[in-house]
């Protein structure tokens, strides 16, 4: 398999494999106008497997939604055929708007235009709770 190496971009990598596709829809890929090519189960040695995002268009990435997918991923910016930055996300502190409140008693659920707002309260277990109710995100 051959896939052209990218001028002016961003490389999404090391993405827990299978997860490439969630993380192409959770940023709306989609929608640019520009080449994005999706590599799934690709080798490697620190992982086993990974997939890998290649975007042809440096372009603002939600960090909190990378974080919160996979916080393992590592951003790689390339200018004129040369990486000149690259970083690592996190699991964010709080997220908001990603995930809804499944509590049906929650204020989200009568206040249609109040942000859905979660803060992690368990790093090691990746658990979120709602900041208004305090109700457990379950995957």
């Amino acid at each position: 398999m051959n896939i052209d190496s990218i001028k002016d971009g961003i490389v999404i990598d090391h993405i827990q494999a299978k997860k490439g596709l969630d993380i192409y829809n959770a940023l709306k890929l989609g929608e640019l106008d520009c080449s994005v090519a999706i590599i799934t189960n690709a080798k490697s040695n620190k992982m086993g497997r990974k997939d890998i995002i290649k975007i042809d268009k440096n372009i603002d990435l939600d960090l909190n939604i990378l974080g919160y997918i996979d916080p393992n991923i590592t951003i790689n910016i390339i200018e004129n055929d040369e990486r000149v930055d690259k970083y690592h996300v996190e699991l964010p502190k709080e997220i908001t708007n990603i995930i809804k409140c499944k509590n049906p008693r929650c204020i989200t659920s009568i206040e249609q235009e109040l942000k859905h707002i979660f803060i992690l309260t368990d790093k090691e277990k990746r658990t979120y709770r709602c900041k208004y109710c305090e109700t457990l995100n379950e995957e």
